[in-house]
């Protein structure tokens, strides 16, 4: 968690851009109360409040970009009317630079939503979806190859089925973006995903993969056929979002990450703060799937707001803090819950590290020694000593360090991933019930002397014997404490 917050505070920094190509639109709320029904209607009326307009589609999209420090450039297509100036207006002040087409034969694209409370009572849409004309399909690949030819570390395909991403259009992009090596994201639409072929990610919702799959939403098989279809498409990776269920990462394995949204108000451009916080994290060199955990945290946040909100770097700090304080406490488990996460990372294929000790009064040698332990594998577990089993091992004196804020302050440690107190003399009990991939002992210990060395190597698994700082260790502390 400590290395998102550390990323998302670098947003904005470098010359480094993201591109946006999509379906503009501009969304309406007209917000008010519901008291009666209409007497010339069965319909409620409701009585205005306020109204709001705010940047939609893809320009949602380039703002979410914009508003966590990302310098980013939006290509779309408007009309030649009041709310194309209106919606002009909207992506400047966000920070975005727009290059909009104009076209004279198709309004922009508006969505008119009024809300009863935070209910949505009804929808208006104004659009012309058919597809581009040869005249706007050049005069759109000319702005394109103009934004392309300044090398944006990420483009964007935000297709809403609105007829500016033309399958002529997509694979014209993805071949230019192949050629400068760029990274292409799309958030896809339609049953057909051909037209993304080569992409370097999709981002579909459940019932959009499932379209995609020609299966149900409810099939079991659902992500060996996404995963069929990354392969068929040679995508790089896919991201199914699942609502309230989370994300889903299909790369080389499937990955799947629980929702983080506390309350839901308004799911409406949930999937655009993910697929911008996903580029976001990409082009700040995260990983997939550390991206996705990114995007899946901002995407808890706008979730939480009512209407069209984007993500801010703000916002997004401000929930990584959260979690990360939670996410320590949940690092120390008793015996049932730390079985169930090694369960859960051996499916994964992740390479598990134990080590133990007493780790009282934590210091520079102590923490040099985790981190060098984590680097021997994917996840380190530490089995501490109980204050009746250190004061057994240390005399009476010790430990100066109640045994819950020596857990509490372990957890904290980015190296550690579980921590787990244990009373025995041996951990060897422990060791067993765990089966790590490796033990990792300070290089004071031969390796036969390593408890649990012996069953580990039954096992297939190895003993690391990590170097320990010289001069660090909590008896001088409490030495030159009581001179």
């Amino acid at each position: 968690m400590l290395q998102l917050i550390e990323t998302v505070k670098q947003f904005g920094g470098g010359s480094n851009r993201i591109l946006v190509i999509g379906d503009v639109m501009l969304d309406r709320y007209v917000m008010g109360e519901v008291g009666r029904i209409s007497p010339e209607a069965p319909v409620p009326v409701v009585l205005i409040k306020s109204e709001e307009v705010r940047a939609g589609g893809a320009a949602n999209v380039a703002a979410n970009l914009a508003l966590l420090g990302i310098s980013t450039h939006l290509v779309g297509c408007v009309g030649v009317d009041a709310e194309a100036k209106t919606l002009s207006q909207l992506i400047k002040a966000s920070g975005v630079k727009p290059n909009l087409i104009a076209s004279k034969v198709r309004p922009t694209i508006a969505k008119t939503r009024i809300l009863g409370g935070h209910q949505q009572m009804l929808r208006l849409d104004q659009e012309d979806s058919a597809i581009f004309s040869a005249a706007e399909n050049t005069n759109l690949l000319q702005v394109i190859k103009i934004e392309l030819a300044e090398k944006p570390s990420v483009v964007i395909l935000s297709d809403y089925a609105k007829g500016l991403l033309s399958e002529t259009i997509c694979q014209q992009i993805i071949a230019l973006c192949q050629t400068h090596k760029t990274l292409v994201l799309v958030d896809p639409k339609g049953s057909d995903y051909s037209k993304y072929k080569g992409a370097t990610a999709l981002t579909p919702n459940k019932k959009e993969a499932a379209e995609a799959c020609h299966t149900n939403g409810q099939d079991t098989d659902l992500i060996s056929k996404v995963t069929a279809l990354k392969t068929k498409l040679g995508l790089g990776f896919m991201a199914v979002t699942l609502g309230e269920e989370g994300i889903t990462l299909i790369d080389k394995i499937a990955h799947h990450l629980p929702a983080a949204a506390r309350q839901v108000f308004d799911v409406s451009g949930a999937g655009d703060t993910v697929i911008a916080t996903l580029a976001a994290g990409l082009m700040h060199d995260l990983t997939p799937l550390q991206s996705l955990e990114l995007a899946n945290i901002a995407a808890g946040v706008v979730v939480g707001k009512v209407g069209t909100a984007p993500i801010t770097q703000a916002d997004l700090l401000e929930a990584l803090t959260a979690k990360q304080g939670n996410e320590q406490a949940h690092k120390i488990c008793d015996l049932a819950e730390l079985l169930s996460k090694v369960d859960v990372w051996k499916k994964t294929k992740q390479k598990i590290v134990f080590t133990n000790g007493c780790f009282d009064l934590l210091h520079a040698g102590h923490v040099t020694y985790l981190e060098a332990a984590k680097k021997c594998g994917d996840k380190l577990i530490l089995g501490l000593n109980t204050d009746r089993s250190v004061s057994a091992i240390k005399g009476p004196t010790r430990p100066v360090v109640h045994e819950n804020d020596r857990a509490r302050v372990l957890a904290a440690l980015e190296s550690v991933d579980a921590v787990i107190l244990f009373d025995e003399d041996t951990p060897l009990n422990l060791i067993n019930a765990i089966k790590p991939n490796i033990i990792a002992k300070g290089s004071d210990y031969a390796a036969n002397q390593v408890v649990g060395g012996k069953e580990v190597q039954s096992w297939d698994g190895e003993v690391a014997l990590i170097d320990l700082v010289e001069g660090r260790s909590t008896s001088n502390i409490i030495k030159k404490m009581n001179i």
